[in-house]
């Protein structure tokens, strides 16, 4: 329970139609698209939802309240989101639920080692699971009583998030601090042009982290993302 969160001072009850009604759902995302998706999710089953783009941002949200869900993304602008993991698993008073996401499935197992209840890979499937897999990580008396229809309507964000994400894409891609920063391009862009469905660009992608991961120079690759990425937002995203 989030009780440090002055606003939830009396939780109120789930229902079968609002399964995660008085939840306070904390999400570590820098993907505007996947927290689209997230917000609707919530909206549908009851939950609030507060969103950190970082690793410092969710650390500022967590000196000021506690929720009941902390949600939290790997691949991160300054850092890794298994640290924030590992990190709050050992804090007291813990988290209730800290769930690790990823669109890798394979990361699964480095969440749970981290100190995570429970891993959900993205992209974010129905209703139904979602809220499936966070009632099972609650205890009985935080879940509904009763049955309950199960909501098997997939999520579909705004396609306007996706375009802010290319367009985030492109100011780092504009002046790259570093190499990481392109680690950071071809890990972020995976992840969300995957979610999107948007596979040429997920492909592109994935050639620079290859590229990268085998430690040899990716002028090539990333000069074609930055112009698929131009591409994109000159379309309004037409792909």
């Amino acid at each position: 329970m989030d009780t440090n969160d002055p606003i939830a001072a009396h939780l109120p009850v789930p229902t079968a139609d609002r399964p995660l009604l008085g939840l306070t759902i904390l999400v570590v995302e820098d993907s505007r698209f996947a927290c689209e998706a997230i917000r609707l999710l919530c909206l549908r089953s009851g939950a609030r939802i507060r969103r950190a783009d970082c690793l410092r941002s969710a650390r500022r949200h967590l000196r000021v309240y506690r929720p009941s869900v902390l949600m939290v993304d790997f691949g991160l602008p300054d850092g890794n989101g298994l640290d924030l993991i590992a990190e709050l698993s050992h804090a007291t008073p813990r988290v209730e639920v800290i769930i690790g996401m990823s669109g890798d499935q394979n990361t699964e197992a480095a969440a749970l080692i981290a100190g995570a209840d429970g891993f959900i890979a993205k992209p974010f499937s129905t209703i139904a699971a979602f809220q499936e897999r966070l009632l099972s990580l609650l205890p009985e008396e935080r879940r509904p009583s009763g049955p309950r229809r199960l909501d098997e309507t997939p999520v579909v964000p705004d396609r306007i998030a996706y375009h802010d994400d290319i367009a985030h894409i492109a100011d780092v891609l504009e002046d790259p601090q570093n190499d990481l920063a392109l680690d950071y391009v071809a890990q972020f862009l995976t992840g969300v042009a995957h979610s999107a469905e948007d596979r040429s660009l997920e492909n592109a992608a994935r050639q620079l982290a290859s590229r990268r991961a085998q430690g040899q120079t990716a002028a090539s690759e990333t000069a074609t993302l930055a112009a698929m990425i131009q591409e994109r937002l000159a379309q309004k995203i037409a792909i």
